[in-house]
């Protein structure tokens, strides 16, 4: 059913196919790619796009279109787990949060708005510089960046739920409180999640492109769009090439995510289901 409205949505089907599309790149990034990623060539340093490098090289000689595929997987692998640890850990919280409420409530969100008040980017740089860079250390990081906001939008769904009729009869039942969580509120909260999740996944990709571009993200020479980027600032008019190619994917990405999610939003959610329909 949400499958067959999303192929009728081309909202729904461009994001799919830009997300399809990177997914693939990434998990076949060694098939795909026409040169090592790695591999130094002095020679041909700086070269413009041209029939042996689709998309130039770079100031060491790299070829930028297998560097730009490559850089596909820590992008998108610190997007995936961190959203996910994020969505785990937040949705705990939230819907604990919210179907509790009381001092319950104070306790799980106070901490919570905590972060929520530190700015994002300030907060990740401060952690990454603690904890040093790595790909576990970038997804520990982001991850705790996601979870208050996970708690956030799942507390609201949960205070929302806990007051609807299926709920008070549970309750009347005598079913435990838990019991009603994980029977009744989290499968009702799925659809907000998943929503979430999908807009969340851009935000993280983007928070890891700016990490690595500031330097503190995935390390050199193991390539990213970040650090590609960075590595491109300097000679920026010289060799467009090196900045065009890999922000273009990153927005191509970023574009998928946020089309998806949205076209996700106006197919799960009901309310604005009626509106469109």
């Amino acid at each position: 059913m949400v499958f067959s409205r999303i192929l009728k949505s081309p909202k729904a089907l461009t994001g799919l196919v830009l997300v399809g599309s990177m997914v693939l790149l990434a998990l076949f990034a060694p098939w795909i790619a026409p040169y090592d990623p790695l591999a130094i060539d002095p020679v041909a340093s700086n070269q413009a796009p041209s029939a042996e490098y689709w998309l130039g090289t770079d100031f060491f000689g790299r070829d930028v279109l297998s560097r730009m595929i490559w850089g596909a997987r820590p992008s998108l692998l610190i997007g995936f787990a961190s959203v996910f640890i994020g969505c785990v850990i937040g949705s705990l919280i939230g819907v604990t949060a919210g179907y509790f409420r009381g001092w319950v409530d104070a306790v799980l969100m106070r901490p919570v708005d905590v972060l929520l008040s530190f700015p994002i980017v300030v907060l990740a740089l401060a952690m990454v510089a603690a904890l040093g860079p790595s790909l576990i250390n970038l997804i520990l990081t982001i991850s705790l960046l996601f979870v208050p906001r996970f708690a956030r939008v799942v507390r609201g769904e949960a205070m929302a739920l806990r007051e609807l009729d299926y709920v008070e009869a549970a309750r009347a039942c005598g079913q435990r409180p838990f019991t009603i969580i994980l029977r009744h509120v989290l499968p009702n909260a799925t659809a907000q999640i998943i929503v979430t999740c999908t807009v969340f996944m851009a935000n993280a990709i983007l928070v890891e492109a700016g990490l690595s571009f500031l330097g503190v993200g995935v390390t050199p020479p193991e390539p990213s769009w970040g650090n590609m980027l960075a590595d491109g600032r300097n000679n920026i008019l010289g060799a467009p090439w090196l900045t065009t190619f890999p922000g273009l994917m990153l927005t191509l990405t970023l574009v998928g995510f946020n089309l998806l999610g949205d076209a996700l939003r106006d197919i799960l959610d009901p309310r604005l289901r009626g509106l469109h329909n």
